[in-house]
């Protein structure tokens, strides 16, 4: 994304649904579940992420960061994808 401040999108809770569905616009898909974890998977460069999912809850700014780094992307460019869902 790197298009300058004016396309930076400021980090905030966000579903699981939607985190989901943002990976895999970026190649990630659904490896399996266990209990409330949704593993995901890149097999272009293998990297890995796990999701959790809680349903009425959303998770945090902090695992976002988080996720984004398992992702390879910067957090902002993560909640643009979200914030596209």
């Amino acid at each position: 994304m790197n298009d300058g401040a004016k396309n930076r999108k400021r980090l905030h809770p966000a579903k699981s649904r939607d985190i989901i569905k943002a990976l895999t616009t970026l190649g990630f898909a659904v490896r399996h579940s266990k209990g409330s974890h949704v593993f995901l998977k890149r097999d272009s460069d293998k990297r890995t992420t796990t999701i959790p999912v809680h349903p009425g809850e959303e998770i945090d700014r902090g695992l976002i960061r988080k996720i984004a780094a398992d992702a390879g992307i910067e957090p902002e460019e993560l909640m643009y994808l979200i914030d596209q869902m």
